[in-house]
């Protein structure tokens, strides 16, 4: 009888037990740590020009690092400066007829007024003293030399000559008196309108400037000198490279071997013996996917958790959407179950 199948099959038959016996009592190489997979994430700024004007000139690059308050960008500011130039020269104006006002009359107004007092009262006395002797001669010759017209002609020249007299008069006492205060105030608010103006027209100057809000890296630049730019329209598209960090899923079988703050190492296919450090900043409270409200016990442990690991990137080597390994340490989060059930 060949023995050599029977030989055969019991050393398959001890295999085969030996590797379900390591498999089911054996320790998991890496007990002490979680291994994710994610990618690299960072926020961006979308910039744009606060004015509608044709693009003078663009100052940097795509790739070109920034640094906050540097200047990008200025529109063509021409015709704002011609403008500002017309507002100053208004504020001029408007300044000297507001002093004019608080000034006063002048001491020649004045004494014009005076002289015109003076003459309407020449003139009131000799068409009173015409009047008289009119009067008079009318009595002495019983109206014979006299006629009725020429007296009622001498009457309505006194009383043109008296109520011109008046006239002078209030206007002598308007020249001193000065002018009103609402002029004064309606002049000062004049003035103010025109400072405002050109406040207004200062601001747009400055606001022709494109300057970076914060530290970053320019992705992309979208506009070109010449374009016209609108609030509308972004000139660049900034990447902010600090903080930078890595959004990876958990399942929720492992959500409660993780806490804020956990440290982590990462690990990048262009890099791999030169992992990065970093920690568990954000753990999110909502599953991405909930297939319905009430789960089996199966599907429930099938849903994800997003994380985000914040990456101490000094070198600058990670990159927008760059796949990363992240390796969680679960020392730390042991120690720390183990003191709060002591």
């Amino acid at each position: 009888m060949n023995k050599k199948p029977l030989i055969v099959g019991a050393i398959v038959l001890l295999a085969a037990v030996a590797s379900a016996a390591w498999y089911f009592n054996r320790k998991p190489a890496d007990s002490d740590s979680l291994v994710l997979y994610g990618n690299v994430d960072v926020r961006q700024v979308s910039l744009a020009f606060n004015g509608s004007e044709r693009i003078g000139r663009l100052e940097v690059q795509e790739g070109d690092h920034v640094k906050a308050g540097q200047v990008l960008g200025m529109l063509d500011t021409r015709t704002l400066e011609l403008r500002a130039a017309q507002a100053q020269a208004q504020i001029g104006v408007q300044q000297q007829a507001l002093q004019r006002l608080k000034t006063g009359s002048r001491p020649e107004e004045v004494a014009q007024a005076r002289a015109g007092v003076s003459a309407a009262q020449a003139d009131a006395e000799l068409a009173r003293q015409q009047l008289d002797r009119l009067q008079g001669i009318r009595q002495t010759t019983a109206g014979r030399a006299v006629s009725q017209q020429d007296l009622d002609s001498a009457q309505a020249r006194q009383k043109v000559a008296q109520a011109q007299l008046e006239n002078a008069r209030k206007a002598q006492q308007l020249v001193v008196t000065g002018p009103r205060k609402e002029d004064i105030a309606q002049a000062q608010a004049q003035l103010e309108v025109a400072r405002a103006e050109l406040a207004l027209l200062n601001h747009q100057l400055a606001q022709a400037e494109l300057k970076a809000p914060i530290d970053a890296v320019v992705r992309a630049r979208l506009m070109e000198p010449g374009d016209m730019a609108s609030p509308q329209r972004p000139v660049f598209t900034l990447a902010i490279t600090d903080p930078k960090w890595v959004r990876a899923y958990v399942t929720e079988v492992d959500l409660g071997r993780i806490k804020p703050g956990m440290a982590a190492t990462l690990t990048t296919d262009s890099h791999p013996s030169q992992p990065l450090a970093g920690k568990v900043g954000y753990i999110s409270s909502v599953a991405e996917f909930t297939p319905k409200t009430v789960q089996t016990e199966e599907l429930r442990s099938s849903l994800v958790y997003e994380i985000r690991v914040l990456a101490d990137d000094k070198e600058d080597r990670l990159r927008l959407g760059m796949p990363v390994t992240v390796r969680l340490s679960l020392d730390g989060a042991k120690l720390a179950a183990a003191g709060g059930a002591r």
